[in-house]
């Protein structure tokens, strides 16, 4: 008998992805965590490994399908099949029947109209989920209103199949029982059945408080003025506007300007480049800004924060992990870069390298781009001079760095060429002040102009 792979749970707030490339071809042996396809989801290319072991015998997906978390991939036999027959033997029950008076006409009746009736009502497994506390990037609010209309509402005096306990903290939360769909056997409904009800709720009241969902406006047929190419949106890039559009509705948004000398910082940065290139790494001004910040947000804990409005709450976070934006050929992706208290200038300007080489080659991981603190966009290589970053919504603050420029500087009264770095700072004004923005900034300045600063303070 053929074994079914289907694309397992992904992580939380992905149900799907578009197939880019199908690593096995029918026939391959395949092995248990071994790569079957690259998918495409709302954060990054990922690998998805094999939970079975086998020979292929039919490919059910092609590169550019869009595969649903439970839709069937492969099937696979051969190795499969001893595979089953071994663990067959496991999970037989002894037969006690045999010892047993046989069942009247009526139980053995009753046995058999419930059997179909058990099987019908089986359940998929239910996705895993994690802690309400746990700090995701990129997890926006979903374009979409949560449909909460495909369940018939039950009338108060029928029976509901859930336990007292779960009763009980429907009426706690101020959930109608009667409105929750159950997920189990013959629909009995479990207390993460009445929590996601409840979530899903709070999203769509959320949404209508924040009006998060404006109405799409049709465009005009361009094709009346001359050729046009039309394009789908790729998941990276149509989750990156969802986020930023969420996180411009909804965050108030300030930004600060100010400037660092970073002359000495320069001449440093050259002298010590070397060193750790034969580490590995590369030297940037990125590498030594995030360590800066690290050290800032020490000192300014309210920007290693977030804000919970429905619980009304600040969540002050005791790590310091730091996202840093990379320019992809699929568009804008922030791999986090994790303890960066805990590590030197040289172990970040390793670990910085290989993560942005994984980014440009499409191997982060979805791990990779969880659970940011604060981030940092350095647009320097590219050019400009000030920009204003939208913050990585649920941050409550991002840093933008743009090309630094030899600049006349009034030292003593004399006026001498210095190296000058533009810094933006925009920041969520329900939680920070413009005083303690201007502080956190003239602080960070400050340390690129002084490193000493680091030790003393950081």
């Amino acid at each position: 008998m053929a074994a079914q792979f289907k694309l397992p749970n992904l992580g939380e707030n992905i149900d799907s992805g578009d197939v880019v490339r199908v690593l096995v071809r029918v026939g391959d042996p395949i092995t248990k965590q071994q790569p079957l396809l690259e998918l495409e989801t709302d954060k990054a290319v990922i690998e998805v490994p094999s939970s079975v072991v086998g020979t292929v015998e039919e490919i059910h997906v092609k590169e550019g399908d869009k595969a649903e978390v439970g839709q069937l991939i492969l099937t696979v036999g051969g190795e499969q099949k001893k595979q089953t027959k071994k663990e067959k033997p496991e999970s037989r029950t002894p037969p006690p029947q045999k010892a047993r008076k046989p069942q009247d006409p009526k139980a053995a009746k009753s046995a058999k109209v419930e059997k179909p009736a058990a099987k019908k009502g089986k359940k998929p497994a239910r996705t895993p989920k994690t802690s309400g506390a746990e700090v995701v990037d990129f997890a926006p609010v979903p374009s979409e209103a949560p449909v909460l209309t495909q369940v018939p509402v039950k009338k108060p005096d029928q029976p509901v199949p859930a336990a007292p306990s779960v009763r009980r903290f429907a009426r706690q939360i101020g959930v109608d029982i009667h409105e929750i769909q159950g997920s189990g056997t013959r629909d009995r409904i479990s207390i993460d059945d009445v929590k996601d009800h409840s979530r899903r709720l709070h999203q769509a009241s959320e949404r209508t408080a924040t009006g998060s969902e404006p109405e799409a406006v049709p465009l005009p047929d361009f094709t009346r003025w001359g050729e046009v190419e039309r394009k789908p949106i790729s998941n990276v890039r149509r989750k990156t506007a969802e986020h930023v559009s969420h996180a411009w509705r909804t965050i108030p948004h300030v930004t600060q300007y100010d400037k660092a000398d970073i002359t000495r910082l320069e001449q440093g940065r050259k002298r010590h480049g070397r060193k750790v290139e034969a580490a590995g790494g590369k030297l940037t001004v990125t590498a030594i800004m995030v360590k800066v910040v690290a050290s800032a947000l020490k000192v300014f804990p309210q920007f290693n924060a977030s804000i919970d409005m429905l619980n009304r709450e600040i969540i002050y976070k005791q790590y310091c992990h730091i996202g840093v934006a990379v320019d992809t050929d699929r568009g804008l992706l922030v791999p986090v870069i994790r303890d960066v208290d805990r590590k030197n200038i040289m172990d970040l300007s390793v670990e910085l390298s290989e993560i942005a080489v994984r980014a440009r080659d499409a191997k982060l991981t979805l791990e990779e781009m969880q659970g940011g603190s604060f981030t940092i966009s350095n647009l320097g290589g590219i050019g400009g001079t000030y920009f204003s970053p939208i913050i990585n919504t649920p941050e409550v603050a991002i840093l933008g760095v743009s090309r630094g420029k030899i600049e006349p500087v009034d030292q003593d009264g004399e006026w001498k060429p210095r190296l000058m770095v533009p810094l933006s700072l925009s920041y969520d004004h329900r939680l920070i002040d413009g005083a303690d923005a201007a502080r956190f900034l003239r602080w960070v300045a400050q340390a690129l102009e002084e490193p000493f600063l680091i030790s003393l303070e950081g």
